[in-house]
């Protein structure tokens, strides 16, 4: 990895250990559960009160995420404590397999159906990891193992399966499935959410239907709510949001109004009226005075006579000053 990456890295992790409530942040989900796989302890999300949303400032995005999901009701029924055992054995899928380790996979995959019908897990996990170790490189095998790691309620090891399942084969029904179901027994529904419906379109079976029905309504919540504390924040924003004024007049906007003066009526032999140099009428703006003469207009007669001069007060001067 490049030296910048590294020290990237280094900076962001000294951000979470001064701020572990950073990981419940949404956009970090996907780093949430991969630590969460390791076994990592992760502490949990803060309370916040409802009704905060007047503070004076806005809170970060890890306390935005901490008031969508602590203000609101969800059934953790079915939510475990993480598993912290150490990664199982995964093999090595680049490594190159000979016919006769598919057989013997194959083997140790059927002794292990076996195991599982007759209930006796740890046995079918020893046949499953056997057979993953002959060939690392398919995918069935890791997601049956990731099954038995659910039933045993280690869903970070069943993740970790699902995970490894899904890089060989992206349209594993049953790595999304075992994966959506093992989010959700950590209580990430949003993302179990996610894992079943891809699941579904793939491959539809009651099991991801009954699973569906737990995770939704807490999937829903979450989303209902972040929805109404985004608003609430917006409306706040806005109301912060300074009244805008109107730019002062630039200078080049000064000299384009002088030179459309100069142009437009002089040289079409329109009259005006005279503007004494100590008419209050010298302190407005060029562009307001234009406006003023303009409205004038139908008082002054046309008239032949040449623009002394146009001088720092932005005062005008005629040789003949008769004519209004």
């Amino acid at each position: 990895m490049e030296e910048g990456k590294l020290r990237e890295l280094k900076q962001f992790i000294e951000i979470c250990k001064s701020n572990p409530s950073l990981l419940h942040n949404p956009s970090l989900s996907f780093f949430k559960t991969y630590l969460l796989s390791l076994g990592a302890r992760i502490p949990p999300q803060p309370k916040t009160e409802p009704g905060d949303f007047d503070d004076k400032s806005d809170p970060p995005l890890s306390a935005q995420n901490d008031i969508v999901e602590s203000d609101i009701e969800l059934d953790n029924a079915d939510v475990v404590e993480p598993d912290n055992d150490p990664p199982q054995k995964m093999g090595d899928p680049s490594a190159e397999i000979t016919e006769e380790q598919r057989d013997a996979a194959q083997l140790a995959k059927s002794k292990a159906v076996d195991a599982m019908s007759q209930g006796n897990l740890d046995e079918a996990l020893a046949q499953l990891t056997e057979a993953i170790l002959l060939n690392p490189q398919s995918a069935i095998l890791y997601a049956t193992r990731a099954s038995i790691y659910m039933k045993l309620k280690k869903p970070n090891a069943a993740i970790r399966d699902a995970d490894t399942a899904l890089k060989i084969n992206p349209d594993s029904a049953k790595g999304y499935k075992i994966r959506g179901m093992s989010r959700a027994m950590l209580g990430l529904w949003e993302e179990a959410a996610s894992d079943l419906h891809v699941a579904s379109k793939l491959d539809y079976d009651e099991e991801i239907s009954m699973a569906l029905k737990k995770v939704e309504p807490n999937a829903l919540k979450i989303e209902e709510h972040r929805r109404k504390y985004e608003r609430l924040r917006k409306q706040k924003q806005q109301k912060r949001a300074p009244i805008k004024t109107e730019a002062p007049i630039k200078k080049e906007q000064e000299t384009e109004a002088q030179v459309l003066f100069l142009h437009h009526y002089w040289y079409n032999g329109i009259g005006w009226h005279f503007i004494p140099s100590g008419d209050s009428t010298c302190s407005l703006t060029i562009i307001t005075r234009l406006d003023i003469f303009i409205s004038t207009l139908p008082q002054c007669r046309p008239i032949e006579t040449r623009l002394l001069e146009f001088n720092h007060s932005g005062c005008l001067f005629y040789e003949d000053d008769t004519f209004s």
